[in-house]
């Protein structure tokens, strides 16, 4: 009876999970086959023309690159030191628990929350305006509770006498933190990393009202400045373009662009799992 139980939730197991897989199959390649005549070297290279009808996406993936990595640049350091501070210095009472409970409740937030506390504090209140440093930094409060979360968790597979052994030779605490903790629990750390970037890069509500916009015309590199991004173009070329029909192919080019992106951005998050992995053996 043990093992057909066990037989039993193996199946159910795996048909939940052929069943997610064959709907991601179809939706990734009806998107391959309708958008991959329309992807072209010259649509990845160019700026749109003509309101999008002609032309390329070249700054909305340069806009996207370059807004993941501001959000790293906002989010990594401030999350990780966080995170160290809850798992290595702080003591487990009332407030410390309270702490780790809010933080997990802010990862289940509706992004379109985010957006519009982003517009309020960084747009509105910080007077910096729509622009890609208040966009980054919204997506860097959406980001914030997983890296947390997953840094913490990271630091909590290290095994205790890992740190005892380190206090034991002599080395204070913070480095036996910095030295010996960080490096063990870096690969961890790195893919949830990654994983949170790959995530917000596929954002469009946190920067809708923070500083995306459809079409820009001249030099849209400054930060203080709006931008192009691959996420809310997408979505205007599908719901609120002028000439759907016309830019229908274009819209699914865009979508293959973006799945690539934050597939390569997942790909790199397990390479690195992997690597590390097998130097650990």
């Amino acid at each position: 009876m043990r093992k057909l139980n066990g037989f039993f939730e193996w199946f159910i197991l795996l048909t939940c999970t052929g069943i997610v897989l064959l709907f991601l199959g179809v939706i990734i390649f009806d998107i391959v086959f309708k958008g991959w005549d329309a992807l072209s070297w010259e649509f990845l290279s160019q700026s749109p023309r003509k309101a999008m009808t002609e032309g390329g996406i070249l700054p909305a993936i340069l806009g996207t690159v370059m807004l993941t990595l501001l959000t790293a640049l906002f989010c990594i350091p401030f999350g990780v030191a966080c995170a160290v501070y809850l798992n290595e210095y702080a003591k487990e009472n009332l407030l410390t628990k309270t702490i780790r409970a809010s933080i997990r409740n802010l990862s289940g937030v509706p992004s379109i929350i985010y957006g519009l506390f982003g517009l309020a504090l960084f747009v509105q209140g910080m007077n910096l305006g729509t622009s890609m440093i208040s966009a980054s930094l919204t997506l860097g409060l959406l980001s914030l509770p997983y890296i947390i979360t997953t840094t913490e968790e990271a630091l909590r597979r290290i095994p205790n006498s890992t740190r005892e052994a380190a206090l034991a030779v002599g080395a204070t605490q913070f480095e036996s933190i910095k030295d010996v903790v960080l490096p063990s629990a870096l690969p961890g750390i790195l893919t949830g990393v990654v994983l949170t970037l790959s995530r917000a890069a596929g954002e469009t509500a946190p920067i809708l009202f923070t500083g995306v916009a459809f079409f820009i015309t001249g030099n849209s590199g400054h930060l203080n400045q709006e931008f192009m991004a691959l996420p809310y173009h997408l979505y205007m070329l599908s719901t609120q373009h002028q000439a759907i029909e016309q830019v229908r192919p274009l819209a699914y080019a865009t979508a293959l662009v973006l799945i690539m992106v934050v597939f390569l951005l997942s790909l790199t998050a397990f390479y690195i799992r992997y690597k590390y992995s097998k130097n650990d053996k």
